[in-house]
């Protein structure tokens, strides 16, 4: 039996069609690994909740990836499946999603006997603060951030529309404006009351010092900055919140098992090993000294 140029083609085509499927599952099994690994390490449960940009099938359309109601519900299966007396350890890479899922979460959090830490290896945004708060411990790489947790009607910042309301004389105020400006009271004194109870938490024991609590509401919920404000290391533990600086270097490890979809040029590129400084040295130069020219500033 002989194989032709045709039946080349054709195998060829196989072979590359099952290609993904194969780096798919190949990096399947590493991630699994390495979650088993960090596991092991911590005596913990570990749960990922790593957002990336994703692509819609061939079209290569970008999706903003957030808190879904399908997460809290994946979420709330693993804690329900972990023993009371084993800590659980969050991986948390997200700019935040639906308040309803966020809550959902943090509240399985707070209730779990055992010590929950939250690990940052570079941002946690809006939900994602919120789940941080949940935590007894967050764990921050040293250039990772933490933001606001106040709430957004539509593309407004609530506190925003309330201070519209306050500006302007009341009859010089559309309806709609008033409705926005009510239901942006209530979001504020909801969200403000949930954080409260985050911090005030004591299980399995106080983790937030009760004088710091009313600060970090106010810093975190008022909108007195930006939504996607950063919060740094520092500032954080200036509020009070129990930051931890210094990551595992397996989280750094499972971070590269979820990369970004790459369509086109990559817009970062660098040689991925440790820099060295011994440099070749260049060689003298022969004949006269060039002049040196003058600078400006």
């Amino acid at each position: 039996m002989s194989f032709g140029i045709g039946d080349l083609f054709w195998i060829f085509l196989l072979l590359s069609s099952l290609q993904p499927l194969w780096q798919r599952r190949q990096i399947e099994y590493r991630r699994f690994r390495s979650i088993q690994e960090f596991q092991q390490q911590r005596r913990s449960r570990a749960i990922l909740l790593i957002h990336r940009q994703e692509s819609i099938s061939l079209l290569g359309i970008p999706l903003s990836r957030y808190i879904t109601i399908e997460d809290s519900e994946q979420i709330l299966r693993a804690i329900r499946l972990t023993p009371p007396e084993v800590p659980i350890d969050l991986i948390l890479h997200t700019p935040g999603g639906l308040v309803l899922a966020t809550e959902q979460i943090a509240r399985a959090l707070i209730r779990h006997p055992s010590k929950v830490t939250v690990f940052v290896p570079h941002y946690a945004m809006s939900g994602g603060t919120m789940l941080a708060l949940a935590a007894d411990e967050i764990i921050m790489d040293a250039n990772a951030v933490l933001g606001p947790v106040d709430p957004q009607l539509g593309n407004f910042p609530a506190a925003s529309i309330l201070k519209v309301v306050e500006d302007k004389p009341i009859s010089e105020v559309d309806d709609q404006t008033l409705i926005m400006a009510d239901l942006s009271r209530k979001a504020i004194q909801q969200v403000q009351r949930f954080v409260r109870t985050l911090l005030k938490d004591c299980m399995p024991k106080q983790k937030i010092k009760p004088e710091n609590i009313e600060n970090i509401v106010e810093a975190l919920t008022t909108g007195r900055v930006t939504h996607d404000y950063p919060v740094t290391v520092e500032e954080a533990t200036e509020m009070g919140l129990p930051v931890t600086v210094g990551l595992p270097r397996i989280v750094y490890d499972l971070m590269e098992l979820y990369p970004q979809p790459q369509g086109g040029r990559p817009t970062v590129q660098y040689i991925p090993m440790p820099y060295d400084d011994r440099r070749p040295l260049l060689p003298v130069p022969k004949g006269r000294p060039l002049e040196e020219p003058n600078q400006r500033i």
